[in-house]
């Protein structure tokens, strides 16, 4: 399903080739002679335009059965040019607006160097259906966090890091360049061209990307997005614009630098209340030990994206001009804790990308209509080591609280150290339950503190 309501054609790795038109190789080899050396899309006096082919994919195309991926609003399978055998990855999308928007604004950006290249368009129908077939280059070296993981005992630096933001830099700011807000930046949307050393990091997955308009104004207004990635703009009732990107992109930097997102739900939820309200507050943190070798330019540049106010937060030319970005080949080869975490919790890393990627909304993020999955007991450990940091500083924040209470009359100590004691025993035993009354505990001791000053 896509995340306009419309369907996406099913098609899985075992039946796809019975989905497209049998051709024989025969006749394919025959046609092939008369294929026409052209692109499916180009730019003329009026803009860019992209006219896709009409004839069958499978008369230049040789379709396997192997799915590369899912992006939001349609299955990757691998497949191979007949004439030259070179592997691409094809896009399969139903025929609709937006995704003709999709193919329309990735052609037109697939020219630069960090963003994966378009080669063709087909508009063939099956079953009934009218199908879209973008056939984009084969990112071989697969996603940015599965190649940091592949390698095993050899640290990664925080130089490594900034080359490697340095480069989604500089895709962003050709999107935006060209008034276009991808809309869901995230560590899977970020792919390899191949497994060498000197492989190239491109953005891909376009399915949320919109046009804005080249003045201040905002324009954006549905909130389309992955929970951990979510601009606080996007939650809140209001229109928005580009750079909530650059919020995406601050978060996909603090993942690097340190192995988890700074905003997560502790409620098994995709995202929480909580994790709203820290999002839309700008609540977080850079915690010992992970953070502590990092560099403070580091930080500083993650502080300016982390502003909650789009007009306050830093463009991404002024990013390009941060001299951590600038400077990203004398940033210290500081080793960073990112491998470790990765590497020890391997087989966990899918599932956080999961719980990061389960809601792809169209709606207000607040309508009873919201489209976004409930995950219930998440026994994720990446996640697990952020909500014990929490639970330890809540119940911390509890005993100061009682503390701090020294100037209140006596009368209502034993009151309060019973209270005090049942909580720690309630949050110990109901972690996951005791989570969400430790706010209310708290506001509920501020209270009675109030009271009884007032009544003295």
């Amino acid at each position: 399903m896509s995340d306009d309501g419309s369907s996406v054609p099913n098609v899985t790795q075992g039946d796809f080739q019975s989905a497209l038109p049998a051709t024989s190789n025969s006749a394919a080899v025959e046609n092939d002679e008369k294929v026409e050396e052209t692109r499916s899309f180009y730019h003329d006096a009026d803009g860019f335009h992209f006219q896709p082919h009409s004839r069958q994919l499978t008369v230049d195309y040789r379709v396997t059965k192997t799915v590369l991926g899912v992006g939001v609003n349609g299955k990757v399978v691998e497949c191979f040019d007949r004439k030259t055998g070179q592997k691409y990855a094809l896009k399969i999308l139903r025929d609709s607006p937006k995704a003709r928007r999709e193919v329309e604004l990735h052609c037109m950006v697939s020219g630069h160097e960090n963003i994966v290249k378009v080669y063709d368009v087909y508009e063939n129908t099956y079953s009934s259906l009218k199908c879209l077939l973008m056939v984009m280059e084969c990112m071989e070296g697969g996603e940015l966090f599965t190649k940091i993981q592949s390698r095993e005992m050899k640290a990664f630096t925080e130089r490594e890091a900034a080359s490697i933001m340095s480069e989604i830099s500089s895709a962003v700011c050709f999107l935006h360049n060209l008034n276009v807000a991808h809309r869901d930046i995230k560590p899977e949307n970020l792919l390899y061209s191949k497994r060498s050393e000197d492989a190239v990091l491109k953005l891909t997955d376009f399915g949320f990307a919109k046009k804005t308009e080249p003045s201040s104004q905002k324009t954006l207004e549905t909130p389309c997005y992955t929970p951990y990635y979510v601009a606080p703009e996007i939650l809140a009732s209001e229109k928005y614009d580009k750079s909530c990107d650059m919020w995406s992109f601050g978060v996909v930097m603090y993942i690097l630098l340190c192995g988890f997102p700074p905003f997560y739900s502790m409620r098994g939820l995709a995202i929480s209340p909580g994790m709203k309200y820290r999002i839309r507050s700008g609540q977080y943190v850079f915690p010992s030990p992970e953070w502590d070798g990092v560099s403070e330019c580091a930080k500083d540049l993650i502080r300016g994206l982390f502003k909650t106010d789009p007009a306050a937060r830093l463009t991404i030319e002024q990013v390009m001009a941060h001299p951590w970005i600038t400077g990203c080949n004398q940033v210290p080869e500081t080793p960073l804790s990112t491998l470790s975490v990765l590497a020890k919790e391997k087989d966990q890393w899918r599932d956080v990308q999961v719980e990061m990627s389960s809601a792809l909304a169209t709606m207000r993020v607040d309508s009873d209509q919201m489209k976004i999955k409930n995950l219930s007991e998440s026994k994720n450990k990446l996640l697990e080591k952020r909500k014990q940091r929490t639970m330890q500083s809540a119940k911390f924040a509890l005993a100061n609280l009682v503390v701090s209470l020294h100037h209140i009359h006596l009368s209502i100590y034993p009151f309060i150290i019973h209270l005090f004691i049942y909580c720690r025993k309630f949050t110990t035993e109901n972690s996951n339950t005791g989570n969400m009354f430790i706010p209310f505990f708290i506001s509920f001791f501020k209270y009675v503190c109030v009271t009884v000053l007032n009544a003295n």
